[in-house]
């Protein structure tokens, strides 16, 4: 079968499209044919190994996000059957509970080999049957980005209709977060540097933007908008150099919800607005099977439809990371296989 996968030192030079044997299915496992994949920022880090000793050893085949078909299951499956459409869990071993040591380090496209291969076999217990109204492209993008939108304002956010929520940005993430957010009846604010994906967003449902590059200090531009009270939820993928707005503009009592720092890993921001307006800073690491299975179920309600923005074909895998890199999508960059 096809496989591109990092051989022979790390790093994209590595990343390589080869051939492994075709694997099988043993008892308590299933045999997916790979249908389409979806793209992550975590998949541009993984080739440099930026994830340490939690990246995995080589060869590792790359990508967390994907879906597929059930062509064979071993003895003692009965979770889905063959011709199921299914979507890989991206932590494989979080079913439900408390998050831990272990079940945070069984990630899907490294440490454990990821989906961009033709065949692949897991166990029965980490992958979920998806809303038949998706196409296979469509339902790629949910294992990562869409559960840790969920995760974030449904899971531990409790977001309810009528709080306000600003959204950093206009990728994966945040554009599911704008649909859940509108699903639930939530107000939405999303920044972003560009007017165009702004008028895109506001068409999608959000309620109002700001273009940070001609409104610099947007944490000051977004009091307007609720009425001074400050926003109930923020999610914060920024990190270094957005978590000092994030933090003036949430309001007492609020919940900013930390899941990305694609400006910059170090905090510095003013720890005593957490501390005297009891503000809840929240790490959000994608989230569980349960809590998966969870926004299946309202994805499949709701009819929801992803926002995918452009489709590679398999073997253009690193074109797709390059777009993915340039910043200039909207919504998802998805793999046909």
């Amino acid at each position: 079968m096809r496989v591109f996968q990092i051989e022979g030192g790390w790093g994209l030079d590595h990343l390589v499209l080869s051939s492994r044997p075709d694997p099988r299915p043993g008892a308590g496992e299933v045999l997916l044919r790979m249908k389409a994949a979806s793209l992550n920022y975590r998949d541009l880090v993984v080739p440099d190994r930026g994830y340490g000793q939690y990246t995995g050893t080589l060869p590792l085949i790359p990508i967390s996000d994907g879906v597929g078909e059930v062509v064979e299951v071993g003895a003692g499956v009965s979770r889905v059957a063959v011709g199921d459409r299914v979507c890989p869990s991206f932590l494989q071993r979080w079913v439900g509970g408390e998050l831990n040591l272990e079940r945070i380090t069984g990630s899907l496209g490294g440490p454990i080999d990821g989906v961009m291969a033709d065949l692949m076999v897991l166990p029965e217990g980490g992958v979920c049957r998806v809303p038949e109204h998706l196409s296979d492209v469509q339902a790629a993008t949910l294992p990562c980005a869409a559960l840790t939108a969920w995760s974030a304002l449904v899971t531990e956010g409790g977001l309810r209709a009528g709080d306000r929520l600003l959204v950093q940005g206009t990728g994966g993430v945040a554009l599911f977060a704008l649909q859940f957010a509108k699903m639930a009846g939530a107000h939405v604010t999303v920044i972003s540097s560009s007017d165009d994906k702004l008028a895109r967003a506001r068409a999608l449902g959000a309620d109002a933007g700001i273009n940070y590059r001609s409104e610099p200090e947007w944490a000051r531009a977004s009091r307007a908008i609720t009425d001074g009270a400050g926003f109930d939820h923020i999610l914060e993928l920024g990190g270094e150099k957005t978590l000092p707005q994030s933090l003036r503009c949430i309001r007492p009592g609020g919940t900013v919800s930390m899941i990305g720092v694609l400006s910059g890993g170090t905090m510095s921001a003013s720890l005593g607005l957490i501390v005297t307006r009891q503000v809840r800073l929240q790490g959000i690491t994608v989230g569980s099977r349960d809590g998966f299975e969870a926004m299946l179920r309202a994805i499949g309600q709701h009819r929801l439809e992803p926002i995918v923005d452009r489709v590679f074909e398999f073997a253009e895998l690193k074109d797709a990371m390059a777009y993915l890199a340039s910043g200039a999508h909207f919504g998802k960059v998805c793999l046909r296989h």
